[in-house]
C-alpha cells in the first residue's frame, strides 16, 4: 500500500476526531471532578482503564498498515490514561494496547508493545510530579512528542532487519508525532477549560455566598438601625407628632428621634425633637449615625432646657471621634407643652417649615450653628417660636428636596412646600403620607438616590 505522509495524517487526524468524542464525554460524566480533584476512586481507575485501553486498541485498529507496521495513535490512550489517573492507571491502559499490539505481530511488535506501556507508566509518573493533578496543556503535549519521539527510537534500536526500520521511521515519524500531538492538545484543551469551568464556579458559588453573608449582615444591621428609630411616638399633650425614615440602601445615615422615651426624662414640661442626616449612605454613614444619635441624646439629658449648649458638648465628642471627615446636620429642639413654644438648635441642617395656622403663610427656621463634627470649637445658639394651634411645623432631610425624576429635576421646596399648604388640615401622620407620596409621584420609576426622613408637628 502506497502510504504518503499526508495520507497518513489524515487517517490519524480522523481517529484523534473520535478519540476526542469520546474523551469529551468521559469528561461530563459525573465522577470526572474526582478524577481532576486526584482523588478518583478504584472503580473509577477501573473505569478510566478500560475506556483508555479500548481507546489504545481502537489506535491500533483504526491505523494504516505501512512496511508490515500500522501507522497509530494507539499511544495516545495510555498517555492520557496517565496523565489523568495515576502509574496504575496508565499501566493498565497500556497493557491492554500492547497485548492486542502484539497479537497482532510484525517485525516492530516489541518496540510498539514496549512504547505503549511506557506511555502509560510515563504519563502516570507525570501525575505524581504534578501532584496528583493534570499537568497542562504545555507539559501534556510535550510529553506526546517526546513520548512518540521514543517511540520512534525503540523501533530503530529493536526492530530487525534494520534498514526496514530506519525506512518506516523516517516515514511514519512525523504523522505519528503530529497526530499524537493534535490529539493531546485537543484533549488537554478541554480538561483545561472544564478545569476553569470550574474554578468559575466555584468563584461564583464563594461570591454568591458572601453576598448572602453580607445581606444577612445587612438585614441585621438595618433591623438594628430601624432600632433606634421610635416606633410609635409617646403622646406629647397639644402636640401630634409623626415621623418617619425611608433608606437609600439596606442601611443610611438619617434619623429622627424624640427625646425622652422612657429612658432620660428631660421635664415632664419639655420634650426634645430632633432630625439629622449624616453626611455619606451605606454602612459608615449608619454607624455615624448611631455614634451621633447616642452622644447628642446623652448631652441632651445633661442640658434639659439649653439646647444649644447640649449640641455644642455633642459636637465636641463627635468631632474627636470623626476620623473619617464625616459630620452630621440635625435639627435639635425642645417642646414646651406648657408655653407651646420650641427652642431650637439647626446645626447646618435644612431650615424647617413652619407652616402659620393663621394665614397658611411659611417661615423657615434658619442655621444656628455649623454642622457637627466639623469644628472643635464651634459655638451654636438658639431660637425660640411661639406657637400656636394649627401651626405644623415640617423637619426634613434633603433626600425629600433633591428627589429626582427621570428628567434629573429636582423636587424642591416649591413642591414641598405646596404639598403641605394643601393637607395642612390633616394630622401629622397623614401629611407625612402625602409628602412621600407626592415624591413618589414625581420620581416616577426613577430610583431614590438618597435616604428621606420627615417629622411632622402639628399643634393642636
Amino acid at each position: 500500500m502506497d502510504t504518503t505522509i499526508l495520507s497518513s495524517l489524515l487517517v490519524l487526524l480522523q481517529m484523534i476526531c473520535v478519540i476526542v468524542v469520546v474523551a469529551y464525554l468521559l469528561t461530563r460524566s459525573r465522577f470526572f471532578p474526582d478524577v481532576l480533584d486526584g482523588h478518583p476512586a478504584v472503580k473509577v481507575q477501573v473505569l478510566l482503564v478500560l475506556v483508555f485501553g479500548a481507546l489504545s486498541v481502537y489506535g491500533t485498529v483504526a491505523g494504516v498498515e505501512f512496511m508490515g507496521a500500522i501507522i497509530n495513535i494507539r499511544d495516545l490512550g495510555p498517555m492520557l490514561a496517565g496523565l489523568l489517573g495515576g502509574p496504575c492507571v496508565g499501566l493498565g491502559a497500556g497493557l491492554i494496547g500492547a497485548i492486542y499490539r502484539m497479537s497482532l505481530g510484525g517485525f516492530t511488535v516489541y518496540s510498539c508493545s514496549l512504547a505503549t506501556v511506557l506511555a502509560g507508566l510515563f504519563g502516570g509518573l507525570i501525575w505524581l510530579a504534578n501532584k496528583r493533578k493534570f499537568a497542562g496543556i504545555t507539559v501534556a503535549v510535550l510529553f506526546a512528542v517526546l513520548m512518540e519521539g521514543l517511540h520512534m527510537i525503540l523501533t530503530i534500536a529493536i526492530s530487525r532487519p534494520f534498514d526496514q526500520a530506519l525506512a518506516l521511521v523516517q516515514t511514519i515519524s512525523i504523522p505519528m508525532i503530529v497526530a499524537n500531538a493534535a490529539g493531546m492538545f485537543v484533549f488537554a484543551f478541554i480538561v483545561e477549560n472544564l478545569k476553569n469551568e470550574r474554578k468559575m464556579q466555584a468563584e461564583r458559588d464563594t461570591l454568591v455566598r458572601e453576598i448572602e453573608r453580607k445581606n444577612a449582615e445587612l438585614a441585621i444591621a438595618a433591623e438594628i438601625q430601624q432600632s433606634f428609630l421610635p416606633d410609635t411616638i409617646p403622646p406629647i399633650p397639644g402636640f401630634d407628632v409623626a415621623g418617619r425614615s425611608v433608606m437609600a440602601k439596606e442601611v443610611g445615615g438619617d434619623f429622627f428621634d424624640v427625646v425622652p422615651l422612657e429612658v432620660i426624662p428631660i421635664d415632664k414640661s419639655r420634650v426634645g425633637v430632633m432630625i439629622a442626616g449624616v453626611s455619606g449612605k451605606g454602612i459608615p454613614a449608619a454607624l455615624f449615625m448611631a455614634l451621633s444619635r447616642i452622644v447628642i441624646r446623652v448631652n441632651a439629658s445633661w442640658y434639659p432646657d439649653r439646647p444649644a449648649d447640649a449640641i455644642r458638648d455633642a459636637n465636641k465628642i463627635i468631632t474627636a471621634d470623626s476620623r473619617a471627615g464625616m459630620f452630621v446636620t440635625l435639627f435639635y429642639g425642645i417642646l414646651d407643652t406648657e408655653q407651646k413654644s420650641l427652642t431650637y438648635v439647626n446645626a447646618g441642617h435644612n431650615p424647617p417649615f413652619l407652616c402659620h395656622a393663621a394665614d397658611g403663610s411659611f417661615e423657615e427656621l434658619p442655621l444656628t450653628g455649623i454642622a457637627v463634627g466639623v469644628q472643635m470649637d464651634a459655638n451654636y445658639g438658639s431660637e425660640t417660636r411661639k406657637l400656636v394651634t394649627g401651626d405644623i411645623l415640617v423637619l426634613y432631610t434633603d433626600g425629600i428636596t433633591e428627589a429626582e425624576n427621570a428628567g434629573l429635576e429636582m423636587y424642591g421646596e416649591e413642591r414641598l412646600r405646596s404639598i403641605i399648604g394643601r393637607s395642612r388640615n390633616a394630622g401629622a401622620r397623614d401629611i407625612i403620607t402625602a409628602i412621600l407620596g407626592d415624591v413618589k409621584v414625581f420620581s416616577g420609576e426613577h430610583p431614590q438616590s438618597d435616604d428621606i426622613t420627615l417629622m411632622v408637628i402639628r399643634v393642636e
